[in-house]
């Protein structure tokens, strides 16, 4: 039957017309993207809650933050850390469902954190990452002439645990605040008006005073090396974008370039603010002693308990720990403030650490020191637990043993050891003054370690334990004296800052001073074949010689003058064994890891031109009372 014959049947009878189908529409391909609009992560199989909050600032900049927060938390203690380093990859080490794993990386200690059943926070600082706002290097201060904003890492810092207790249910109300390297920076920065939550801090090997010997400057000569790092920092949000080395020996890429500025123009540094900055103030002018950590806390004062740690072999912020405690221990009457020593590299207090390069310490030194002093630190103020943590905690290498310190340093008058003329070293002057000469060529600089140069880096690389490298390779070099004490038939222990009293004259304008305070292994070593007449060094530093006078101001040094260079090596804690020898040595370069000094008197050496680099001879005064001298803080 056609649909009119049932039309015409319906309209005779009376009844309704059969429903009709419904057209169907064609049906929807699905979308080409196998991606959730947002994945929920499963939770179930994790020992912790992963939170992400951008926090707002009181400029309304919001910070990218990272809480994770251990299972079944009541009354938890946090403990944060502020970064430029990344807050995902720092909460994220190992893809693991369990919180100890994934805090198995920088600036973590598993061990204490996870075992501490802490919630954990890191943060990515403006700028940087997930962060919103604006990056600059080790950001000045508010009231700072150098900051015109109203917000810094201490209003941030503020900002942020005020957010953490009112949020966070799970938590106690108290924080503690931990960091290395630029991190300890952030943990020292939340000391200046700290909120009223903030119970704890430990700042380790922070960076305090980029000029006078942390990550740019050493005593006034450019570290070459931290190029790449401010590139890779500065460039870009996420660092995606590098410094590109050419050559596998950087010896040979700076050599090349000829000037750290040329170098740095070569690889687009002058786009950089911050690289703009260090041009501009090559002395220790005002810009670098507003910005000096230890010279802001000095202002305020501690009010929070603080443990600062230091690494005695740091090869990047060795600066920065003593130099805080130095000047803020004496104003320290409720004491508050505490100091850690080990035997470390940059950060190595936090990994496994039973020895440094060939040095071998009879124990994991960083796991004591995690169990024994930094987990019950943080536990007495976050929880009120008992704690037997002295004022000072401090290795003391030689005797591989930790001591526990009312304060440091415990060597009370120093004690002169002499250069003398027969390349010898020892505590009393001989013979009458004279002087011994090297030609210091730019052109042929001594190294800081045995080409090739790599570059700096963490994986197979020699940069964390350069400081320990065996100085024999530059033993031998017409450029580097040498001189070397009797093999000791008792010990002498050192317990502070050795003190360089250099005279030389120089036929240049300029110069710079190395010197190093070595322990000279015995011939043979049972059971370690490695250390046998080992030159380890104790000890060393730079210092550009046209800041002899002034700090804050070059002058070009008058050719054939003996003149005196006073500077201070690295705080050390270490007993010279009998059997053993002690050494110093004396050089004018110590590259690439500093910029070579063209010994021609120039308003900036980091723009020198080819021509300005010359040969000098360098004459070291030595034998009688008034030749040159290091003081040994002797403790026996």
């Amino acid at each position: 039957m056609t649909f009119k014959m049932i039309l015409a049947s319906a309209l005779l009878l009376g009844t309704a017309l059969p429903a009709l189908a419904a057209p169907q529409k064609a049906p929807t391909a699905p979308a080409y993207d196998e991606r959730p609009a947002k994945f929920e992560e499963p939770k179930d199989i994790r020992d912790f809650d992963r939170r992400v909050v951008d926090i707002p600032m009181r400029d309304g900049v919001k910070l990218h933050t990272v809480i994770l927060v251990p299972k079944g938390a009541h009354g938890a203690a946090m403990l944060l850390t502020r970064t430029p380093y990344n807050a995902e990859e720092q909460t994220g080490y190992g893809h693991s469902p369990h919180m100890a794993a994934r805090l198995d990386g920088y600036d973590n200690a598993p061990d204490v954190i996870a075992a501490g059943h802490y919630i954990r926070v890191v943060q990515d600082v403006r700028g940087k990452y997930g962060s919103e706002g604006a990056y600059v290097m080790n950001r000045p201060f508010v009231g700072s002439s150098l900051n015109p904003t109203k917000v810094d890492h201490a209003t941030d810092t503020y900002d942020t645990i005020d957010w953490l207790v009112k949020h966070v249910p799970e938590s106690n109300g108290r924080v503690g605040i931990l960091g290395i390297s630029y991190d300890g920076f952030t943990a020292l920065a939340a000391l200046v008006h700290p909120h009223p939550a903030l119970k704890v801090a430990v700042p380790m090997n922070p960076m305090v005073d980029g000029w006078r010997g942390d990550d740019w400057f050493h005593n006034g000569a450019m570290r070459m090396l931290g190029n790449d790092y401010i590139l890779n920092q500065v460039a870009s949000r996420d660092n995606s974008i590098v410094y590109e080395y050419p050559e596998a020996d950087l010896y040979t890429h700076f050599m090349r370039a000829g000037s750290a500025g040329a170098a740095a123009t070569q690889h687009g540094l002058d786009q950089i603010g911050f690289w703009q900055k260090i041009k501009a103030h090559p002395a220790y002018d005002a810009f670098w002693q507003e910005q000096a950590m230890d010279r802001i806390l000095a202002k305020e004062g501690i009010t929070v308990p603080t443990m600062l740690v230091h690494s005695l072999w740091d090869q990047e912020d060795i600066y920065g720990a003593p130099a805080v405690w130095k000047m803020l221990k004496p104003m320290d009457k409720d004491g508050k403030l505490f100091l850690s020593m080990g035997p470390w590299y940059h950060g190595q207090e936090i990994e496994r650490a039973d020895t440094l390069g060939p040095v071998r310490w009879d124990s994991d030194t960083g796991k004591w020191w995690r169990m024994h002093v930094l987990a019950p630190f943080l536990a007495h103020y976050l929880y009120d637990a008992p704690m037997d943590v002295p004022t000072v905690t401090a290795f003391q290498s030689g005797t591989n043993d930790w001591q526990k310190l009312p304060g440091w340093p415990t060597a009370k008058t120093p004690t002169r050891m002499y250069l003398n003329a027969d390349q010898s070293l020892g505590f009393a002057p001989q013979g009458a003054g004279t002087h011994l000469d090297y030609v210091s060529d730019p052109a042929n600089p001594v190294t800081y370690l045995p080409r090739p140069n790599l570059k700096v880096g963490y994986d197979g690389n020699p940069w964390p334990t350069w400081l320990t490298s065996d100085q024999r390779t530059v033993s031998g070099r017409p450029d580097v004296l040498t001189f070397t004490g009797p093999v000791l038939d008792k010990p002498v222990t050192i317990a502070g800052t050795p003190m360089v009293h250099l005279v030389a004259a120089t036929t240049g304008t300029d110069s710079d001073w190395v010197v190093k305070l070595i322990d000279v292994y015995p011939d043979e070593v049972p059971m370690d074949k490695a250390m046998g007449g080992y030159e380890l060094a104790v000890g060393m530093d730079i210092f550009r010689g046209r800041y002899r006078q002034d700090l804050s101001q070059a002058k070009a040094i008058t050719p054939g003058a003996p003149l005196a260079y006073d500077f201070a090596l690295p705080p050390a804690n270490h007993v010279f064994l009998p059997g053993h020898r002690i050494m110093v040595q004396v050089q004018s370069s110590w590259f690439p890891l500093y910029d070579r000094n063209p010994q021609t008197f120039v308003p900036s050496i980091t723009d020198a031109r080819p021509a300005d680099y010359v040969k000098a001879t360098q004459s070291v005064s030595v034998g009688g009372a008034g030749g040159s001298a290091i003081d040994l803080p002797v403790v026996n």
